[in-house]
């Protein structure tokens, strides 16, 4: 397969387009295809968890919370670890914080993913403690009991 140059005169060999790797394997791509949970990263699943929870409470406190943004840290920073005032849990580890607003910030919940992936035994698990984690963080926020931001808490406990 051969192509006139451009000047006429000798023909050019045409290349090849590579179809597959060097190994004849074929084309690295996706193991999945991105809408298929598989897809998903440890992070974005863990993400997906908290967003759950906090979806599972707009019905009841949604008012109180279009104001507060959520979001998850891999790991509690250094000042958290070391004894402070009581928490509601006894883990010396904490889950989460709940920061209120100041200046012009708003108000926040976050969620600690590693302490709480390494807490779970499964998938399930991890979505229960990622919710208790947000109900805790959102009482501690608005000034109520656990029990009162989800009736169902004191039933896990």
């Amino acid at each position: 397969m051969t192509e006139p140059s451009e000047r006429g005169d000798m023909p050019q060999p045409k290349r090849r387009v590579r179809r597959r790797d060097r190994h004849g394997r074929g084309m690295r791509g996706p193991l999945a295809p991105a809408h298929v949970p598989i897809s998903k990263s440890r992070g974005e699943r863990f993400d997906d968890l908290v967003l759950e929870a906090v979806d599972r409470l707009k019905p009841r406190w949604g008012a109180q919370l279009a104001s507060v943004e959520f979001a998850v840290e891999e790991v509690p920073p250094v000042n958290e670890l070391i004894d402070g005032p009581a928490r509601l849990s006894s883990d010396p580890i904490p889950f989460g914080r709940a920061d209120p607003a100041s200046g012009g910030d708003p108000a926040a919940v976050v969620v600690y993913r590693r302490p709480l992936e390494a807490r779970a035994r499964d998938r399930d698990q991890l979505g229960t403690l990622v919710f208790d984690v947000v109900v805790e963080q959102v009482a501690s926020l608005l000034g109520q009991t656990p029990e009162t931001i989800d009736p169902g808490y004191d039933d896990r406990h």
